[in-house]
């Protein structure tokens, strides 16, 4: 299971909105068979597995990280693929929520005499699909906010540069985080201080799919000539109902009005909006107010802290806006899932406690 979990990491950047599904068939040690799910539309795991195997799939294990579609879709269902194949027992790592899948695949497998084991390393799969997990049971994309600060905490001096805080490994290692992700979201804001690309800049020989680009921007602030503006990847521009624009700047980018969440957009409605669209993992790069106002309505999963050994002094921008707080007992509590050094950096990764 564990080699199948590595090979479904190869799906990394390419399957979504699917999720990341490796698949091994074998009899007893020795493996006859292996495959991952590349992109949406094409074959699932246990397909390119099978053909891998041929004959030696008959009375096999297949280990599969996810459980077997049980409907046609773009492809086939799974779980007829491994009925007909003969496999003799199927060892699956996560049940999957999806509701024409959900027990189904499962049901089909043991219902034609096959033997069904599930939950051998399931929370490393779920862990693999966050955003998939997350979109289907919750109805919301995973939240992942990616902040990077100086030693005493500020994101920028008083003037809004911030170029470049962190060194060339974390901002390498960022690109990798919004590769992964189905949506790179920011704020009118950070837009018009900074004009970010807001898009993946990996080495050529890595294949990735472009995220959408998400820019909540209420009032249209969001000036001609943005680089978010520039049709060079998908974006779309959220925005409240009263706002109005009688030019061609937004020509080439998606618009949508929002309900409003006193002076921010709403954005629960936002992130059911992007689960709408299929979006698994939302990566957020934005300034203090959005970020702080993700954190205090309880919508951030994962907090990617970049820090670097210098000091900016105390008019520098802080990290994050957040209410006051009355007591140390309503503190936002993290609780650590990684950290490891990037160059001359530290990058933290936590999650709510």
């Amino acid at each position: 299971m564990a080699h199948a979990l590595r090979l479904a990491e190869h799906g990394l950047y390419t399957t979504q909105p699917n999720p990341r599904v490796g698949c091994v068939i074998a009899h007893g040690d020795e493996v006859v068979g292996t495959g991952f799910h590349r992109r949406a539309g094409e074959p699932h795991a246990e397909v390119f597995a099978l053909r891998e195997a041929g004959e030696r799939a008959r009375g096999a294990t297949a280990y599969v990280t996810l459980e077997p579609c049980a409907h046609h879709g773009r492809t086939p269902p799974c779980a007829d693929v491994l009925v007909a194949a003969g496999v003799g027992r199927v060892v699956i790592a996560a049940e999957d929520p999806f509701p024409q899948v959900n027990g189904h695949g499962i049901g089909k497998l043991r219902a034609a005499g096959i033997a069904v084991e599930r939950g051998l390393m399931r929370e490393a799969a779920r862990e693999l699909n966050c955003g998939f997990f997350s979109r289907i049971e919750r109805g919301r994309p995973f939240v992942r906010v990616k902040l990077a600060m100086s030693l005493d905490g500020r994101t920028a001096l008083a003037s809004g540069e911030s170029k470049w805080i962190t060194g060339a490994a974390a901002r390498a290692d960022v690109q990798r985080w919004r590769a992964r992700s189905s949506a790179i979201l920011s704020g009118s804001g950070t837009v018009l201080a900074d004009d970010p690309q807001l898009t993946v800049r990996l080495p050529d020989d890595k294949e990735f799919l472009l995220p959408l680009r998400v820019v909540l921007d209420r009032q249209l602030r969001t000036p001609a000539g943005s680089h978010v503006l520039d049709g060079s990847a998908p974006t779309l521009l959220l925005h409240g109902a009263a706002a109005s624009c009688n030019d061609d700047r937004f020509a080439r980018v998606e618009r949508v009005a929002l309900a409003m969440h006193g002076d921010l957009l709403d954005l629960r409605a936002v992130l059911a909006l992007l689960a709408g669209r299929g979006c698994n993992e939302v990566h957020v790069e934005a300034g203090p107010t959005l970020c702080g106002a993700l954190f205090a309505a309880g919508l951030v999963d994962e907090l990617l802290l970049y820090v670097a050994p210098l000091l900016l002094g105390d008019s520098a921008r802080p990290l994050l806006r957040l209410p006051p707080l009355g007591e140390m007992a309503r503190c936002w509590q993290l609780r650590m899932v990684d950290q490891r050094m990037l160059g001359a950096d530290w990058r933290l990764q936590l999650r709510p406690a």
